[in-house]
């Protein structure tokens, strides 16, 4: 896991990366769990990574978002990532 935070140095005792784009690495799985108006600005640097999936979690998503995203060639799956991780959310 490599989370993205610009105001955070660390999240979990997890070193933060300010943009997803500095991530040195490729990048299997994205989750956003901001508003709509700022997930809308990080949907570029998203793209530019060519992630494997992109989870939109509840609340995070708007047809402006969403229409942005495919836009861009990403395809997301809107849903509570957790999932993805293959655990169930109430183990959590």
């Amino acid at each position: 896991m490599r989370p993205v935070n610009p105001t955070v140095e660390s999240v979990e005792g997890l070193a933060t990366y300010s943009s997803i784009t500095d991530i040195p690495d490729p990048i299997d799985m994205v989750t956003i769990y901001v508003r709509p108006e700022i997930g809308e600005t990080l949907l570029e640097g998203i793209a530019a990574k060519r992630p494997a999936e992109f989870w939109v979690n509840p609340g995070a998503e708007s047809p402006a978002l969403l229409a942005r995203a495919e836009a861009l060639g990403l395809q997301p799956i809107l849903a509570c990532s957790i999932m993805g991780s293959g655990e169930l959310p109430e183990h959590f």
